[in-house]
């Protein structure tokens, strides 16, 4: 089976931009849990420009979805990490200055660092990814330091559709995959791009936020969601 889960940020974005509880990113998950996704995915940047430290608690305490926390690499987040023990956490590269996360983590120039960082979150129970770009020397990496999933950013092969950039996750799905990490994609995923990617044979988990928030205006966010995992379904066929 390849799971969805659905990154629901951008609701957050909404009430943020007014201020309030509403729309509340909480009821989202619970619409994504009706709908058929299999976790929730959330990204507690070190701004707060959607997700905020309450909405982990709560998303924790009313959704039965498994928790899939992005995060930086930072004593903060390791510590908000190890107080809420979400189900997995996603290691991610950010910058305050970005609209979105830009690329995969440079896992083999961090090594150290990411090594002492992972441990002590994968002793409390807590499954640990690494958001990277489909490449071996980062897949190595990511395997040296201690990550049990590599989530590749899809999002070079969703803008240009190019064979050659769907064939570079198709090789590193498949490198990684016999290395013994669990494979996972992300990054730009829509209704157009979903079906050769969720094709990939390796890959068990596809993490979409923004196009389904997007669509979720024009048709719902429980068909948007059901629309999606049908694609997905039908690829896998």
């Amino acid at each position: 089976m390849l799971r969805l889960g659905v990154n629901i940020d951008h609701v957050a974005t909404v009430r943020n931009a007014r201020g309030g509880a509403h729309p509340c990113p909480v009821q989202a998950a619970l619409l994504a849990e009706a709908a058929g996704a299999d976790g929730i995915t959330a990204h507690l940047r070190e701004d707060r420009r959607h997700i905020r430290d309450a909405d982990i608690a709560n998303l924790m305490h009313n959704s039965k979805l498994p928790l899939n926390l992005e995060m930086a690499a930072t004593a903060e987040m390791q510590n908000i990490a190890l107080k809420n023990k979400p189900h997995a956490v996603c290691i991610v590269p950010e910058k305050r200055q970005e609209v979105t996360t830009e690329g995969g983590l440079d896992v083999a120039g961090n090594a150290e660092y990411l090594t002492s960082y992972i441990k002590p979150l994968k002793d409390a129970g807590i499954r640990v990814s690494l958001f990277i770009d489909p490449s071996i020397s980062q897949i190595d990496a990511a395997k040296a330091v201690g990550a049990q999933v590599v989530e590749f950013h899809t999002g070079k092969y969703c803008e240009s559709l190019a064979q050659a950039d769907l064939q570079d996750l198709v090789n590193a799905a498949s490198y990684a995959a016999k290395l013994g990490l669990e494979c996972h994609a992300g990054h730009g995923i829509s209704f157009d791009t979903v079906t050769e990617i969720a094709k990939i044979p390796e890959i068990v988990e596809l993490n979409i936020g923004h196009f389904l928030i997007g669509e979720a205006i024009f048709i719902g966010l429980e068909q948007a969601i059901k629309q999606m995992k049908q694609l997905m379904q039908e690829a896998r066929k």
